[in-house]
């Protein structure tokens, strides 16, 4: 490390010219950032939730829809119905929109003069009360409607456009609220389906991004001026700080990659952990600093690189090691973030060692400031020594209270649920979730599922077979409103020869002629969204009326088992948002196993590796085993779920937390071999590397706090569990692995 330091004060200018025309290079692509908040994009495009979707789209098209409801005391109102009947058409009229739903297009097959009739099921608007009274009980009689597009209570209706799958949210959803805007009357109109939850995603993307580099720079900077109190121990640090963010976010478009919900901690992540190294800089150079020093700035810039280089440097490795174990997860943008905040702690670790050195040489010494490690010392110096008192004299009581803390909190681990659907980022009174809701009550929930089996679909023993996994979906309570084919040939049977014939036909010949008399009176597109043209394909489809992804996945599970027994020997295939939520539930939980796990060994091999011992490694990972438990316990306790945000707490918290084991390891096994007994150590220890340690702890922290500001509820609750989780590490970093280390006696730190 003497070798490096020198070579940059020797040259400094090439060092600061470099980092910064890196830095600038790499912030002209900010302008070409670009968001995405499409939930298919978190995973990867083979997973079989996809390549399911993909299949059911060849046939079916796609399964994009908005819904427009209508809410009034009574929908049948001639003036509700006229109001939905105009939106309902000019929907129909845009370029995006390939069908719309409504009870003006939807069919009523019905037994009439002896034979079977196919109308709209409203052709015309009621005129009275006893229309309207008719007009009730003929939406109630037909399945296809009530319960559809059509509120049990009669106090909503929706029109469901069902979208081009080349159409762009933005545009889409300006037109269609241009629609809605323009069809006023008496009812009250909401737009709700996954392109109006991915529209607010986007904007919401933006407005959190803009938010909070401003804001958490400001906390930075405010900050590291209560902490050092001078120009450069304020400054150095930040633009360390600033640089890593702009190549950090600079290097996406490079990458290819696009900004989504998660991406949007990156920027946050380096403002709390890029200055970490500056910081332990800066803190050594005002303890060296003293009013005798006979220090020049080249030297005195040489000596805090050749003190804390090799922690430094053991820090930042385990941290990048620690971030990039989020490769591992298979959601797509925790992978891509652990990437790009890896190298942006790279890049604030190389600015720390070679751009803050070079800055120090060229500038003149700063005054002393005075830090100490008696009682006459800073508030924060004080604590420090009492802390220090205190664990020297009674570790055993240290390691046994922290145990006792982390095996209470570890029974919440017995309520962490996992939560993956998008309309839950949100707070229950914000209008994505109030839309939502209102599906979920009126119309049988927002989320789909879809079922395709393929074959002879006129076949009675399929069609059968259909009917058998329709019911068997029908008496799940999660399970709110279903469509299937062989609903409509059941009731097709019915109207052909009357009451008691509400069965499938037993003979392929009867069901064919059901269709052929269809064909004769209605639309041919009435079925077109459960049955392809040549009878080959059909598509069961359930709406899940519970926005908890555990429910969804239990919805799932019964598709998967009544598909495998009814259609063993056929081709079928599950897809649908809801397939997608059940299976990023499964990766959530995998990447935070797999991630959380080879974070642990990484770090606890490097920290081995630096202070080469292996005994060492255990040591440092023992106070982030302390923590993890106390994290997850909390999340089961306070009702917060492991998601795709939450999921990356672990890894962040094993590689960030592990610096300050690192450094009061470092600066107590160097007091040991200066000859001081193992509790003067200790004191010494805490007074002077803790200082850095507490600076370091406190700029996560308060960096972090900023994504309470979020408009994601997930990442609200990230930075919530940052605090939590650094807070704890930093316990277990002044408290706990003093006291084993007083109890222990390692021989690596031992003179």
């Amino acid at each position: 490390m003497t070798a490096l330091a020198r070579f940059v004060v020797r040259t400094p200018w090439v060092f600061i010219v470099l980092f910064l025309a890196v830095t600038l290079g790499l912030g002209t692509n900010l302008r070409n950032l670009v968001i995405d908040p499409e939930v298919k994009s978190q995973l990867p495009p083979d997973i079989p939730s996809l390549l399911n979707a993909r299949a059911i789209e060849e046939k079916f098209s796609g399964s994009e829809m908005v819904l427009v409801v209508v809410e009034a005391d009574d929908v049948t109102e001639p003036a509700v119905l006229e109001q939905l009947r105009g939106i309902a058409e000019s929907l129909a009229k845009l370029p995006q929109v390939e069908e719309v739903m409504s009870p003006f297009s939807l069919p009523r097959i019905v037994r009439e003069d002896g034979a079977m009739q196919t109308m709209a099921a409203v052709e015309s608007i009621p005129a009275n009360d006893a229309e309207r009274a008719a007009l009730r009980e003929q939406l109630k009689a037909n399945e296809m409607v009530y319960g559809n597009v059509i509120a049990p209570d009669f106090r909503a209706a929706s029109a469901i456009a069902l979208l081009d799958a080349s159409s762009s949210d933005s545009e889409t959803m300006a037109d269609v609220q241009a629609v809605v805007d323009a069809h006023a009357g008496p009812a009250a109109v909401s737009v709700g389906g996954m392109p109006s939850v991915r529209v607010n995603v986007s904007s919401d993307i933006r407005t959190d991004v803009a938010r909070f580099v401003p804001i958490g720079l400001f906390i930075v900077l405010a900050f590291l001026y209560v902490c050092f109190r001078q120009i450069r121990g304020v400054l150095l640090p930040f633009a360390v700080v600033v640089m890593s963010v702009v190549v950090a976010m600079g290097l996406i478009p490079v990458f290819g990659w696009k900004v989504q919900m998660v991406t949007v901690v990156l920027p946050v992540i380096l403002l709390a952990v890029a200055n970490d190294y500056g910081i332990h800089l800066m803190a050594k150079l005002q303890e060296e600093n003293t009013p005798d020093s006979q220090h020049t700035p080249e030297s005195m810039a040489v000596l805090v690189v050749e003190d804390l280089g090799t922690p430094v440097i053991a820090a930042g490795v385990t941290t990048i090691a620690g971030l990039l174990c989020l490769t591992t997860h298979i959601i797509v943008p925790a992978s891509q973030l652990g990437v790009l905040a890896a190298v942006g702690v790279g890049f604030a670790l190389f600015a720390s060692l070679m751009f803050i050195p070079a800055v120090l040489a060229v500038l003149p010494l700063p005054p002393p400031v005075t830090t100490g490690q008696t009682d006459a010392g800073s508030l924060l110096d004080r604590g420090l020594v009492h802390v220090a008192r205190y664990v020297a004299g009674s570790p055993l009581v240290v390691v046994l209270l922290v145990a006792l803390t982390a095996v209470s909190a570890s029974s919440g681990l017995l309520f962490l649920q996992v939560d993956t659907n998008p309309v839950n980022y949100y707070p229950k009174s914000s209008p994505v979730a109030v839309t939502s809701d209102k599906v979920n009550q009126y119309f049988g929930g927002s989320t789909e599922l879809s079922l395709m089996v393929a074959g002879d679909i006129k076949d009675p023993e399929l069609m059968g077979a259909i009917d058998r996994v329709d019911q068997g979906l029908s008496e799940l309570p999660q399970v709110g409103y279903q469509t299937s084919i062989s609903r409509v040939v059941k009731t097709m049977h019915g109207a052909v020869r009357g009451e008691g014939f509400h069965t499938v036909p037993d003979t392929r010949e009867a069901i064919a002629q059901l269709f052929l008399i269809h064909s004769m009176g209605g639309d041919p597109e009435d079925f077109e969204r459960m049955v392809d043209f040549d009878h080959e394909h059909a598509l069961l489809t359930v709406r899940i009326n519970n926005l908890s992804t555990q429910e969804i996945a239990k919805v799932v599970a019964a598709a998967e088992e009544l598909a495998a027994k009814e259609f063993a020997g056929q081709e079928s295939v599950i897809g649908g948002f809801g397939y997608v939520f059940a299976e990023l539930v499964d990766a959530v939980v995998e990447g935070q196993v797999l991630s959380l796990a080879l974070s642990l060994v990484l770090v606890l091999v490097l920290v081995a590796i630096a202070f080469r011992s292996p005994v060492a490694g255990v040591f440092a990972v023992l106070p982030l085993g302390m923590a993890m438990p106390v994290l997850f316990g909390l999340m089961g306790y306070l009702g917060i779920e492991l998601n795709i945000v939450t999921a990356m707490l672990s890894s962040i918290m094993i590689g960030v937390g592990v610096d300050y084991t690192i450094h009061f390891l470092w600066r107590y096994r160097a007091e040991r071999r200066d000859g001081l007994a193992p509790a003067d150590a200790v004191e010494r220890t805490l007074t002077t590397a803790g200082r850095g340690i507490v600076f370091n702890a406190l700029s996560v922290v308060v960096g972090f706090a900023v994504l309470l500001i979020s408009n994601f509820l997930p990442v609200k609750f990230f930075g919530f569990l940052v605090v939590v989780s650094i807070s704890a590490c930093l316990v277990g970093a002044l408290a706990l692995l003093p006291a084993l280390v007083l109890l222990v006696r390692p021989r690596f730190l031992e003179p």
